[in-house]
């Protein structure tokens, strides 16, 4: 998947690292482009890699959908092209690998929808995300549904009504990154998050990641539900034996799955 302006994409040791690599187009998320990060996630998601790492070449982290697909396309070449965009999104959480953004410039519209989508984020301090179509004609709806569940509602609301860019410490303090470093320790701190948050089993971890994706959306008492029957049958995984017979052994755990 190294054609012209396609996704790079690297492994490793257990980490696959997925770059767009549009940087004339400020990594903007053509209908090609989204096709070719969904197969790139798709086929990362079934590989024993225990996390993957977003990233984009060039001055943008990414500008967000290509007005170029979508002036003068017709209704439903606009549906299906949104709908591209949110199983691009969707996939992202549900792969079992731990996703990290790795965010190093601007980040707006869809753009800043991939960062508010992946599981962790670390941005260099000259980062900056905006969802702009507030100051526009084409309100930012679909990206602001990742947005407001990692922001809050009055945040998520600034941000879809102004269309301002938020700077890296802003973004920290209202919860869309994990972490925020100068821009020369970016690969630095996006490793070592990496490394704290793949340790363990690898199994238990996916179930883990879905699970809580699964009951974030739901009512305190049906999140209970879902989660309490998980965890019970998590408990039989090799993985949470493991764990347990080594604490209670005080040995270092050897994990199979």
């Amino acid at each position: 998947m190294n054609g012209d302006g396609a996704p790079k994409v690297e492994r490793d040791g257990d980490t696959i690292r997925i770059t767009m690599a549009r940087a004339q187009r400020r990594n903007a998320l053509s209908r090609e482009h989204l096709t070719q990060l969904l197969a790139a996630f798709s086929e990362a998601g079934q590989t024993d890699a225990t996390g993957i790492v977003l990233a984009g070449d060039g001055p943008v982290f990414s500008a967000g959908h290509d007005f170029a697909d979508v002036a003068g396309a017709s209704l439903p070449e606009v549906r299906s092209l949104l709908l591209l965009c949110t199983e691009l999104m969707q996939t992202i959480q549900e792969v079992p690998q731990v996703v990290l953004a790795r965010v190093h410039a601007l980040a707006t519209a869809a753009g800043c929808q991939l960062v508010a989508s992946c599981d962790l984020a670390v941005a260099a301090e000259s980062a900056g995300f905006a969802a702009p179509g507030g100051k526009g004609g084409w309100f930012c709806h679909t990206p602001m549904v990742a947005i407001a569940r990692n922001v809050g509602r009055k945040r998520a609301m600034e941000l879809a009504l102004t269309g301002d860019v938020i700077d890296a410490a802003t973004a920290l303090d209202w919860g869309l990154v994990n972490r925020v470093v100068p821009d020369a320790e970016l690969d630095d701190a996006v490793a070592d998050l990496m490394g704290r948050a793949t340790r363990g089993s690898r199994a238990s971890k996916a179930w883990g990641k879905q699970t809580l994706y699964a009951q974030l959306d739901r009512p305190e008492r049906d999140a209970y539900t879902t989660a309490i029957e998980v965890m019970a049958a998590a408990s039989q995984l090799p993985g949470a034996r493991e764990g347990m017979a080594s604490f209670l052994e005080k040995r270092k755990p050897v994990w199979t799955d």
